[in-house]
């Protein structure tokens, strides 16, 4: 027997264990990275859902979508507005009498051509009432292609399918599938395919045959400014209790995640945590300082999620740089030092390094991402011209969210004073002994 069936709703509902009413929180879902907010409450993207429907704005008069790439940083508002103009796209072709599907993959989960297409085929069967069984498991990627014809031939006219980090993949071959299906003879809907990518070079790794078959058009998602990010954090002052947030505390959450990033998740995220931040410790309100802790917590978060993707080695060049600025008294340092470092931490973890040359790239990798800024600069005749990289956080950021890494846990972190580490065990270590 149940909690409920031996206790009743009613009294569940009085249980003082649990609290019938938030003290912070009102409508804690405007504060979650999947929500997909009304249309008044985008904003600074106009001109990017301007883009993205003239681009599958056909699928509503029953003509056949571009399909399109979109480009940016994380927190750009890449995934909502695809998401929102795509519903609104379907909800515009459904009033023309066109039957018109959305999908949304995130690829970072299912990275795998056949994950993928496992779920598009789940994804259709739920939405249309498919009578037919699709197996989770034993049966390869063509059989999951079966059933999306399937599924597209008896019940759609056209679909939108958006794939997001669609870099995750492990190979590109269903955006060949998927933009080839008519032609094929697949089936007789429309397919449109909207990825979204943090890797402007992303179009540069696919197959000369999949890039010419897709076709696609490229769009690029700038990083919100300051009174925009402002703008965006009033629009959710109703997820919380009326009076709670303390004056200054948007103006301060917009600010920082301006400096940091113009990232509007993170953004959000920092004012989440906030809220949860004064309900742990008991607050009646969110207060700066509250913003100021969760802004830490976020920033390791995005680091983290930045560089989940990452190779080892990308991991170890911004922990080489991190350390550097922390036990060094410079804030920028050149990729010959950056690599001599590296090359000392390699040995710490029993890891062969990669060529300075590949340090470099990754590096570079980085900078795009946001992480770390590169800038060119002279050294005279002597040294001509050379890179020098810095942080765009705090180093100690670096170094928590790299140890978080299983396979890097053990590397040094430090105590709070510059050039003084205490390895993840119980041995020490001295960074600064290492050139």
């Amino acid at each position: 027997m149940s909690v409920f069936d031996d206790r009743g709703m009613a009294d569940q509902a009085g249980d003082p264990l649990f609290h019938s009413h938030d003290p912070i929180f009102d409508r804690k879902e405007l504060l979650h990275v999947g929500h997909v907010p009304d249309e008044d409450r985008i904003v600074g993207r106009d001109d990017e859902i301007e883009s993205v429907a003239a681009e599958v704005g056909a699928i509503t008069r029953g003509d056949p979508p571009n399909n399109v790439m979109i480009y940016g940083k994380t927190g750009t508002g890449k995934s909502l507005i695809s998401r929102h103009v795509a519903t609104r796209a379907q909800d515009a072709a459904r009033t023309n009498e066109i039957d018109c599907g959305v999908l949304y993959i995130d690829c970072s989960e299912a990275n795998t051509e056949t994950r993928a297409t496992r779920q598009l085929a789940l994804s259709l069967k739920e939405q249309t009432g498919y009578q037919e069984n699709i197996p989770v498991r034993g049966v390869g990627t063509m059989e999951y292609y079966q059933h999306i014809w399937q599924i597209l031939e008896a019940c759609f006219d056209a679909i939108i399918v958006i794939l997001d980090e669609i870099d995750k993949l492990d190979n590109s071959n269903i955006l060949m599938q998927l933009s080839r299906a008519r032609e094929a003879q697949k089936t007789d809907a429309y397919i449109g395919v909207i990825g979204i990518s943090n890797k402007v070079k992303y179009r540069e790794t696919l197959d000369e045959r999949i890039d010419s078959s897709f076709g696609h058009r490229e769009l690029f998602f700038h990083p919100y400014d300051a009174s925009q990010l402002r703008e965006i954090m009033r629009n959710r002052e109703d997820a919380f209790q009326p009076d709670v947030l303390e004056d200054g505390t948007i103006e301060l959450c917009a600010a920082l995640a301006a400096k940091k990033h113009g990232d509007a998740r993170k953004a959000i995220e920092i004012l989440k945590e906030a809220g949860e931040l004064a309900r742990r410790t008991g607050s009646e309100t969110v207060s700066e300082d509250h913003i100021q802790q969760a802004q830490e917590v976020a920033e390791i978060n995005r680091i983290e999620e930045l560089t989940s993707g990452a190779t080892v080695h990308a991991k170890l060049a911004l922990y080489a740089l991190a350390s550097r600025i922390i036990t060094g008294d410079r804030e920028t340092y050149k990729t010959r030092e950056v690599y001599e470092r590296y090359v000392g931490i390699c040995e710490l973890v029993a890891t062969d390094p990669i060529t300075e040359n590949g340090l470099y790239r990754q590096l570079k990798e980085q900078a795009f991402l946001g992480v770390i800024e590169s800038e060119k600069t002279g050294g005279g005749r002597s040294q001509g011209s050379y890179l020098l990289h810095r942080l765009v956080t705090d180093p100690k950021h670096i170094v928590k969210a790299v140890r978080r890494d299983s396979s890097l846990e053990d590397l040094p972190t430090y105590d709070g004073l510059a050039g003084t580490t205490t390895a993840g065990t119980d041995r020490d270590a001295d960074l600064s002994s290492f050139s």
